[in-house]
C-alpha cells in the first residue's frame, strides 16, 4: 500500500553497474569494443554467404537470418548501455523502456524459434539426405524463417500491451543495465501478479517447446550418426552440427537460468551478471563459433579475406604507380 501512494514516475535510472563507479570508463571502452566486433563480425557472416553461391543453400539461409538476429539483439540493448557510463545519460523514459522491452521480446523469441529451426534443418540433412533437397527447399525455408519473424514480432505484442497498462511508482531505479522484465515489474505500483503469471507461462512455453524440438532433432542426429559404420563419415556428419550444438548449449544454459524460474528479489543481481553473458558476450562469440567450426565458412572466410589482400595490393601498387608519374 506504501508504494501505491508514491508518485508515478514519467522515466527510469538504469543503475547499470553502481558498484563500479571507478571502472565506468574501462567498461565503456571494453562494451563498445565488444559491441563492434559483435557487429562486425555478424556482418562478415552475412556478407561470406552472400558472396559465396556454393553457400546458398538453406542451411546458410537460416545462418544468415541468425547473424541478423544478433546484431538486432545486440542493438537493443548495449548502445545504451555504453551510453549510461556517461555521467547524465542513465535516464530512460517509461514509453522508452517499454519499447525496449519489446525489442528484447522480439529478439528473444527469435532466437529460440531460430536455434530450432536450424536443428531441424540438421535433422532433415542428416537422417533423410536423400530426400532433404525435396524437403528443404530455398521457397520452405524462406516461409518458415519469415513465419518465425512473423510470431516472435506479433507474439510480443500482447505482453508488452499487458505491461504498458501498468502504473510505475518511485523510487525511479531500475538495477539493471536495460529494461527487462521482471525489474520494470517491481516498480509497478499496481497488481502485476496476472502479468507475472503470463510472462513465467508465456516464456516457458516458448523455450521449453523449442528446446525440446532441439533436443529430440538433435537426439535422432546422434541416433543416426552412431549407425554410421564409416569413422570418417561419423566424423563428418559430426563436424556439420557442432558449431550449432555448442551455440544452443550456450544460449539455453544462461536464458533457462534467467527466466525460466521464479524471479524474486535476490536474484535480480545474479540475473543482471547472466543477463550480460548471453545479452553480450554470446552475440560476440558465435560469429567465430559458425567460422571456426564449420569448415566451408572458414575456406569462403580465406578465400575472401585473400581476395581482398590481392585488391588491396593492386590497389596500392597502382597508387604508387600514378604519384611517381
Amino acid at each position: 500500500m506504501g508504494r501505491r501512494n508514491q508518485s508515478l514516475v514519467t522515466e527510469f535510472i538504469l543503475l547499470g553497474f553502481p558498484y563500479a563507479q571507478q571502472f565506468q570508463a574501462l567498461f565503456f571502452v571494453f562494451f563498445f569494443n565488444i559491441y563492434l566486433l559483435t557487429v562486425t563480425g555478424n556482418f562478415i557472416i552475412i556478407y561470406i554467404v552472400k558472396q559465396c553461391p556454393h553457400l546458398h543453400r538453406p542451411m546458410y539461409y537460416l545462418l544468415i537470418n541468425f547473424s541478423f538476429m544478433e546484431i538486432c539483439y545486440t542493438s537493443s540493448t548495449v548502445p545504451k548501455m555504453i551510453a549510461n557510463f556517461f555521467p547524465g545519460n542513465q535516464f530512460i523514459s517509461v514509453g522508452g523502456c517499454i519499447t525496449q522491452c519489446y525489442f528484447v521480446f522480439v529478439m528473444g523469441g527469435m532466437e529460440n524459434y531460430l536455434l530450432a529451426l536450424m536443428a531441424y534443418d540438421r535433422y532433415l540433412a542428416i537422417c533423410h539426405p536423400l530426400r532433404y533437397p525435396a524437403i528443404m527447399t530455398t521457397r520452405l525455408c524462406c516461409m518458415l524463417t519469415a513465419g518465425c519473424w512473423l510470431a516472435a514480432f506479433l507474439g510480443s505484442i500482447l505482453p508488452t500491451i499487458y505491461i504498458s497498462r501498468l502504473s510505475y511508482c518511485g523510487p525511479n531505479e531500475i538495477d539493471h543495465f536495460f529494461c527487462d522484465i521482471s525489474p520494470l515489474l517491481e516498480h509497478s505500483c499496481t497488481d502485476t501478479t496476472f502479468v507475472k503469471q503470463y510472462f513465467f507461462i508465456i516464456t516457458w512455453i516458448i523455450i521449453f517447446g523449442c528446446a525440446s524440438l532441439t533436443l529430440i532433432s538433435y537426439a535422432s542426429i546422434i541416433w543416426a550418426i552412431m549407425k554410421i559404420s564409416s569413422t570418417n563419415g561419423r566424423q563428418k556428419a559430426f563436424s556439420t552440427c557442432t558449431s550449432h550444438i555448442t551455440v544452443v548449449a550456450i544460449y539455453y544454459g544462461t536464458v533457462i537460468f534467467v527466466y525460466v524460474r521464479p524471479t524474486t528479489g535476490d536474484s535480480l543481481e545474479a540475473d543482471k551478471r547472466v543477463s550480460v553473458f548471453y545479452m553480450v558476450i554470446t552475440p560476440l562469440i558465435n560469429p567465430f563459433i559458425y567460422s571456426l567450426r564449420n569448415k566451408e565458412v572458414k575456406e569462403a572466410l580465406i578465400k575472401s579475406f585473400g581476395n581482398y589482400c590481392t585488391f588491396t595490393r593492386r590497389f596500392s601498387l597502382y597508387a604508387i604507380t600514378l604519384c611517381q608519374t
